[in-house]
């Protein structure tokens, strides 16, 4: 069973980066791997399937309001940013991008949150360098934030399912930690960026949804969030035998590897009920942060790049020296803390 799970987690893990196919129907591929690894853990029974059906409801009928809201005041959105832009100072801007939609990402959803990034870069006229210097701050903030509350983005769903706690869980155990964070990049995006005047920017290929395109999303987060369950719950044997009794501060530099690997999955894979608040804050924060690095790492990364066509290479210049440094920061935070 061990052996067969190893497998399934190497696959689940590495599968995405190297197999295009698998990459772009990455959900549809979680959710297969998720009944396999149940099955070959020998959890899957009646109660599992209910709870993994139950699980990404709130989140999904989340997704799906707040893209409904987007579509219908996208227009009225994008006046607005215009008109702001105008009589606003640039450094105040950025730092107000960064941090209202890192701390509006735990209600919105960090997929929303990152459409109306893109909304708001594409409104801006800003030099190349400036605009992937502002996307990247926003997503670092985005994917922080949206981990507050468990309708925020799927790693936060599957962390309060498998904990079995309360809806302000996460706020209570990173709270601080990400607020902070948040509130970090914003300055640092209001110092760092220093815009030019020029009409080099990014080339967006940002499109207007369609209902069909809301739908299609909904139905794949659904599909992703029930995957990541049944992943958890899988894997269980392997947390138990492998992860339950190490230092929350070696499992905290593991989850770098968040930077390429989506962090939801990582977390279905490392996080259990038996383990100790402490522990479960390592987890989390390195996964949250290291998930800013490269564009792989995290859902408004993914959206946000594909939209605004940021290369990799281009992501990763601004995005591994940022994080490389937070991590170092917020390591230091939890020895002391």
């Amino acid at each position: 069973m061990i052996a067969a799970l190893i497998v399934i987690l190497v696959l689940v893990l590495f599968l995405p980066f190297f197999a295009p196919l698998v990459e772009r129907n990455l959900e549809v591929f979680l959710f297969i791997m998720g009944w396999v690894a149940a099955i070959a853990g020998g959890v899957l029974d009646k109660p599992l399937i209910i709870k993994a059906l139950e699980d990404p409801v709130k989140i999904t009928i989340a997704v799906f309001i707040a893209g409904l809201l987007f579509r219908w005041l996208e227009k009225p959105l994008e006046k607005i940013i215009s008109a702001i832009n105008r009589v606003m100072p640039f450094p105040l801007l950025a730092a107000l991008i960064v941090i209202i939609l890192g701390l509006l990402s735990s209600v919105v959803t960090a997929i929303i949150s990152a459409l109306i990034l893109v909304v708001i870069v594409s409104v801006l006229r800003l030099d190349r360098k400036s605009e992937t210097q502002l996307v990247v701050y926003s997503c670092f903030s985005i994917g922080l934030g949206a981990a507050l509350t468990p309708i925020g983005e799927p790693l936060s769903t599957l962390a309060i399912s498998k904990l079995n706690e309360d809806f302000f869980y996460l706020i209570r155990l990173i709270g601080p930690e990400v607020i902070s964070a948040i509130l970090i990049f914003g300055i640092l995006a209001a110092v760092v960026i220093k815009p030019e005047s020029s009409e080099l920017g990014l080339q967006s290929a940002h499109n207007r949804e369609s209902y069909v395109d809301i739908v299609l999303r909904t139905v794949k987060i659904y599909l992703f969030v029930m995957g990541l369950t049944l992943l958890g719950a899988g894997f269980e044997p392997l947390i138990n035998r492998f992860l339950l009794d190490s230092s929350p501060f070696i499992l905290y530099w593991i989850n770098m590897i968040s930077a390429v690997l989506d962090n939801a999955t990582l977390a279905a894979a490392e996080i259990s009920s038996k383990m100790a608040n402490r522990t479960v804050q390592a987890i989390l924060l390195g996964l949250l942060i290291s998930g800013g690095m490269l564009v792989p790492g995290n859902i408004p990364n993914i959206i946000s790049a594909g939209k605004l066509r940021i290369t990799s290479r281009e992501w990763a210049r601004f995005g591994l020296p940022i994080g490389l440094v937070a991590m170092a920061v917020y390591f230091v935070v939890i020895l002391l803390v």
